[in-house]
């Protein structure tokens, strides 16, 4: 297994399916949103929604690591506390954000906006590691990510085209997936990645699904064929990327591969143009893209050079 993920060109397309993945991600969500018509105001059912797709990511987890891997499924009651941390960090508070600021932006901007949480986490440890501080390298990716994200909210008028309710809370999401990274640092040295995946996913999909069923007063989800599939890809594409990446950090140094992650950005904005018939690429956008890449890849240099 350690032979097959530190391999360079296995890391590269493991890497590159992960990302892509994750990219699909955005384009899958407002298309299921549409299919489902499921309006902008019903928080609930977006919830709810949310809550189906990491119960079922979760089980997908446990299963390929049963089936496939043939792992011993044995949780101990110590993970238990911080699964359930994890998972109304990682799960509960981050797509309850996210699902509902998606649906009140576009996609391309969703996947852009949505990299801030690689910037908020430089900032974080900043205050928290005493070997991780600021410096010209860091602080040059911060100006180039976050002038890349205003630049996105520029409207056609040069205005700030900004609600909380859209992209604020998709800097919300991505702010507790920065905390909620902190705290995997923690504690994912004595756990098994697959099973934290698994068990933080079950237990923060769990309070999405009561509040969403409850705040739902009766209403049903109804669902065909393409929204059914839509909603197993959702599930099958988290349990899927989140796997493949824990594997290769669990073999590589987190420097030497965080560079691929300035493809989530690429790849979401990219399907969402090609998939979503009313977005497409503007100047603006184009170049807030550009910028938040730099960023990233400016951040990952310098990660990369203290790992070697």
């Amino acid at each position: 297994m350690e032979r097959f993920f530190t391999k360079k060109i296995n890391i590269l397309i493991i890497s590159l399916i992960a990302m892509t993945l994750w990219g699909s991600a955005f384009p899958v969500l407002k298309v299921s949103y549409e299919k489902l018509a499921i309006e902008g105001p019903d928080i609930y059912s977006k919830i709810y929604f949310a809550g189906l797709r990491f119960f079922i990511a979760s089980i997908l987890v446990f299963l390929a690591a049963k089936l496939i891997f043939r792992m011993d499924i044995n949780i101990e009651k110590g993970y238990i506390k911080p699964f359930i941390i994890l998972g109304v960090l990682q799960t509960t508070l981050q797509y309850f954000f996210f699902y509902i600021g998606v649906a009140n932006t576009t996609g391309i901007k969703s996947a852009i906006i949505q990299a801030s949480s690689t910037f908020f986490t430089v900032i974080f440890a900043h205050f928290i590691y005493s070997d991780d501080k600021l410096n010209m390298q860091k602080i040059l990716s911060l100006i180039l990510g976050f002038g890349g994200i205003l630049i996105v909210n520029i409207g056609k008028d040069f205005d700030l085209s900004f609600k909380l309710i859209g992209e604020g809370f998709l800097l919300f999401s991505a702010l507790v997936s920065t905390i909620a990274t902190i705290y995997v640092k923690d504690i994912s040295q004595g756990i098994e990645p697959t099973f934290l995946t698994g068990g933080q996913m079950f237990f923060g999909s769990l309070p999405l699904l009561i509040v969403g069923k409850l705040g739902m007063k009766g209403a049903k989800l109804t669902f065909d064929r393409i929204s059914f599939s839509l909603l197993l890809y959702s599930a099958f594409l988290s349990a899927t990327a989140f796997f493949l990446w824990y594997m290769i950090l669990k073999y590589n140094k987190p420097g030497e591969v965080s560079i691929y992650r300035l493809f989530i950005p690429i790849f979401g904005a990219s399907f969402s143009a090609i998939f979503i018939e009313s977005e497409h690429f503007t100047v603006n956008l184009i170049i807030g893209l550009i910028l938040v890449v730099l960023g990233i890849a400016v951040l990952n240099l310098e990660k990369k050079k203290r790992y070697e």
